[in-house]
C-alpha cells in the first residue's frame, strides 16, 4: 500500500511513524527540527490519517506500506523513528530489511505484547453514535465511559469529522478488528535480528519499557542502547520535546560518524 506521507529538508532520509490512534502531524515539531540537515518523510500508517483503509494490521504489513512508500519516493534506504505502534513497526522494517535502514530509533515500546486497554478504547470510540448536528462536546461525554482522561479523549476525537454527518477520519473498524495484532508481537521475529545501530528512547514516568524487557531487546537488537528520558511518559515527544529531539538528533548523527553518542541506561 502506498501511505500518505509529507516531507520537508534535504539530506539523509529519515521516516517518521506515528503511534495508534495517531497521524504524521503528531512528529511534526520533530519534523521541522530534523529537516534543516535531513530529508524527513512523516508517513500516515495504514488506517491513520490521509492514507487508505484496509483490513490487516499486523506488523509485517505495516512495515511493507512503509517500504512500499519510501521507496516510491526515492527515500529508500531510510533511517527509521516510530513511537509506540510506529516503533514496532519501526523495528519490523529494520528486522526484514536489516541491510536497508542505517538507523533504528524506537520512542517507549519494547518488542513484546501489551495489554493496555485499547480494545476498550476503540469499542468507545465505536459506540459514538455518528447522528447529523453530532458536536465535540456531545462526542466527549459518549466516550468518557471509557476514556477517563479529558487529554486522552480530545487526541482521539481529532480523528472525528464533524461534519453535516459525522464520520471517522480513520479505519477504525479495521483497527478494532486487527486490535490482537496491534498490541501484540509476532513470535517469528524472534529469529531474526538487526544489528545495525537502534536507540530505545524510554520515557521515566512510563511502564512500557521495562527492566524485563531489555534481554528481548537485546537478542532481536544486539547493538542496542536504551536511553531513558527524565520527566516524560509514554508521550515522550510532547512531555519533553526539546530533550526527546536531541537524543534522536544525537542517535542519527551517530550512524553518520560510527560514534555513539547517547548514553544507554
Amino acid at each position: 500500500m502506498i501511505l500518505h506521507a509529507s516531507e520537508q529538508g534535504e539530506g539523509p532520509p529519515v521516516a517518521l511513524l506515528h503511534g495508534l490512534f495517531g497521524r504524521s502531524q503528531n512528529l511534526g515539531a520533530l519534523a521541522r527540527r530534523l529537516s534543516g540537515r535531513y530529508r524527513t518523510i512523516s508517513v500516515d500508517l495504514r488506517n491513520h490519517g490521509a492514507s487508505p483503509h484496509a483490513p490487516s494490521m499486523d506488523y509485517a504489513t505495516l512495515a511493507e506500506d512503509v517500504r512500499e512508500t519510501l521507496a516510491g519516493l526515492g527515500a529508500w534506504p531510510a533511517c527509521v523513528l516510530g513511537h509506540s505502534m510506529g516503533g514496532k513497526a519501526a523495528m519490523m522494517l529494520a528486522l526484514m530489511h536489516p541491510d536497508e535502514v542505517p538507523t533504528l530509533i524506537v520512542g517507549d515500546i519494547a518488542p513484546v505484547t501489551y495489554e493496555h486497554g485499547n480494545r476498550r478504547v476503540a469499542a468507545g470510540m465505536q459506540s459514538i453514535a455518528l447522528v447529523p448536528g453530532l458536536t465535540r462536546a456531545a462526542a466527549d461525554r459518549a466516550l468518557a465511559p471509557a476514556v477517563r482522561e479529558a487529554q486522552v479523549r480530545a487526541f482521539l476525537l481529532q480523528n472525528l469529522v464533524f461534519a453535516e454527518t459525522p464520520y471517522w477520519r480513520i479505519g477504525l473498524a479495521h483497527i478494532a478488528d486487527a486490535m490482537r495484532d496491534i498490541e501484540g508481537w509476532p513470535a517469528d521475529a524472534a529469529a531474526r535480528s538487526y544489528a545495525g545501530p537502534a536507540c530505545f528512547i524510554a520515557g521515566a514516568l512510563s511502564a512500557y519499557i521495562l527492566p524485563e524487557h531489555r534481554p528481548v531487546i537485546e537478542a532481536m537488537f544486539p547493538a542496542s542502547q536504551i536511553v531513558t528520558l527524565p520527566h516524560a511518559g509514554h508521550w515522550l515527544h510532547a512531555d519533553q520535546s526539546d530533550a526527546f529531539a536531541s537524543l534522536v538528533e544525537q542517535a542519527l548523527d551517530s550512524s553518520r560518524d560510527g560514534e555513539p553518542r547517547a548514553t544507554g541506561i
